[in-house]
């Protein structure tokens, strides 16, 4: 039964080529010089090579360096013999040349490669950061908002980290400037762009009863933008841009849980129309209560005869801007005295990472009482930012239409 296993080729028979084994070879094949084994009956397999410092043969299992018995000093020396029982299997083991390592050390080298790649992914992804997430938008829509979980996200470049110039180049592209017109006239806001596709937060009290409303990108180009929706109790308002260009770098929504008293921030706006304007400062206090009207007429009378005009808010009982009339909502607002002025309302307040922490809505004004002065009217340190948590909560009413459709 096992010769039906012989390859082709195996065990050479027939006079044409002589026996097998040496030993039955006739007198007159022996070869002229005795001192010289005769060649092998056929030519020897290569060696297959499996494992490092392991080599296997065809054949019995015997190695072509001896010790098995005295073959290794035969005709057939470094020769493999054939198998004198036909055994069916085709390789057998031999005894590597050096011990193998235990099995726990193998598994711990093999598995060096893919661990190895996995930390360089790792490592990877935490230097792009927020980049991941931009990304990650660009490919699930136009209408996906690039988030950030934590405030330690930095979509700032490593080497200008922490920095406000790094914190500037980064965001100010993601900052544009807005201009609201209607009957009672013109004022002039900023605004958060969100979306790739055009989409921009901004103060309900920035185009509130607007007619038309124009949006200047940071490179000085301007498009028309129509209402998506509103929410004058939180002071907030969803706007997309008409024929949105392609390019448009959304920014990143933070964490304003994290934030905490003392933290630097950054506030990028168009004060007074001037666009893209940068302060710097810290957030001087948490969840301070912030009236806003929310009357549209009311606030369109503190803009009247055009510029950039100032919202009314209440503060401890006081009011500043103006009066803020009958019609108000409270809100709990970050604190900061990075400077504000008139047209930053609807800009972004950002911590040092590059993330979005708020939405900038009031601030105090030393000449507020003066009516006639509304220009003259400077930042003295108390301004006032929606926290960023509530714009993200709020985007799902707004894209509906708001709480005031």
């Amino acid at each position: 039964m096992t010769d039906s296993f012989r390859r082709s080729g195996e065990y050479p028979q027939g006079d044409d080529h002589g026996s097998a084994y040496p030993e039955q070879q006739s007198h007159h094949s022996s070869p002229a010089n005795p001192e010289w084994p005769p060649p092998p009956a056929y030519d020897p397999a290569a060696p297959v090579h499996v494992e490092p410092g392991t080599t296997v043969w065809p054949g019995s299992g015997h190695g072509g360096g001896g010790g098995n018995g005295g073959h290794g000093a035969g005709p057939y020396a470094g020769y493999p013999e054939p198998d004198p029982v036909g055994s069916t299997a085709a390789f057998a083991t031999a005894a590597p040349s050096h011990p193998e390592p235990p099995a726990a050390a193998t598994g711990r080298r093999r598995a060096k490669g893919p661990f190895a790649l996995l930390a360089a992914v790792a490592i990877v992804a935490a230097a792009i950061g927020g980049g991941t997430a931009y990304a990650f938008q660009e490919l699930t829509g136009n209408d996906t908002v690039a988030s950030s979980s934590s405030t330690s996200t930095s979509v700032v470049p490593t080497s200008q980290r922490g920095t406000v110039s790094g914190v500037a180049k980064a965001v100010s592209p993601s900052i544009v400037e807005i201009g609201a017109t209607s009957n009672a006239g013109s004022s002039t806001g900023s605004g958060v762009i969100i979306t790739t596709g055009g989409e921009i937060v901004t103060n309900n009290h920035v185009i509130s009863g607007a007619s038309e409303i124009k949006v200047q990108l940071s490179d000085g180009k301007s498009y028309t933008a129509k209402v998506v929706g509103t929410d004058s109790k939180k002071d907030l308002a969803l706007i997309k841009l008409e024929n949105a260009p392609s390019g448009l770098k959304p920014a990143t929504l933070g964490d304003s849980d994290g934030i905490q008293v003392g933290d630097q921030v950054v506030a990028i706006g168009s004060p007074e129309g001037l666009t893209g304007t940068v302060t710097s400062g810290i957030v001087s206090a948490l969840d301070r209560d912030v009236t806003v009207s929310t009357d549209e007429s009311q606030g369109r009378q503190q803009q009247q005869g055009g510029g950039s005009g100032q919202w009314p808010f209440e503060f401890g009982g006081r009011q500043f801007n103006g009066d803020t009339g009958s019609s108000t909502t409270t809100y709990k607002a970050l604190q900061t005295d990075a400077s504000l002025n008139p047209g930053n309302s609807g800009g972004a307040l950002i911590d040092m990472n590059g993330n979005i922490v708020g939405i900038n809505s009031a601030m105090y004004s030393a000449a507020s009482d003066s009516s006639s002065s509304s220009s003259s009217a400077g930042s003295v340190g108390l301004g006032f930012a929606i926290p960023i948590n509530t714009v993200k909560s709020d985007l799902a009413t707004l894209r509906a239409g708001g709480s005031d459709s």
